[in-house]
């Protein structure tokens, strides 16, 4: 009997694991909106740190990389770990980009990185005779 739990215990890990994987192909949720002058991404990434996530502007491609330290407790089983531990999502941009390429603030608070990128303005007031 120990023979099938063991077994039943490592498939049920690398189940979480396979999971884990496509979670962090797929994830995080990204929403983009657009105010004037300023482009606005917002992207959930619950349980990372500051520290770990790296932003970068290369054409019209931002990059978004994280990496989350996991600790190894020596007490605790892990029965299933679901939550992505890496993120590497590449967005290419729907608008033309200011002069210079250069990300707006960013901020990360409460699992919620927020991005804002100065855009060009496309738009050209036309005078009524």
């Amino acid at each position: 009997m120990g023979l099938v739990k063991s077994m039943t215990d490592e498939m049920t890990k690398e189940i979480g694991n396979k999971t884990r994987e496509f979670y962090e192909f797929v994830l995080p949720p990204v929403d983009m909106h657009i105010d004037k002058d300023q482009l606005t991404i917002i992207v959930d990434m619950p349980g990372f740190e500051k520290k770990d996530i790296k932003l970068s502007l290369e054409d019209r491609i931002l990059s978004i990389q994280a990496c989350k330290q996991t600790p190894e407790e020596s007490d605790r089983k892990i029965i299933c770990n679901q939550r992505p531990n890496i993120v590497d999502k590449k967005l290419r941009l729907p608008v033309t980009l200011e002069e210079g390429n250069s990300l707006g603030p960013a901020k990360y608070e409460d699992g919620i990185l927020t991005v804002m990128i100065p855009v060009q303005k496309n738009v050209q007031d036309i005078k009524i005779e």
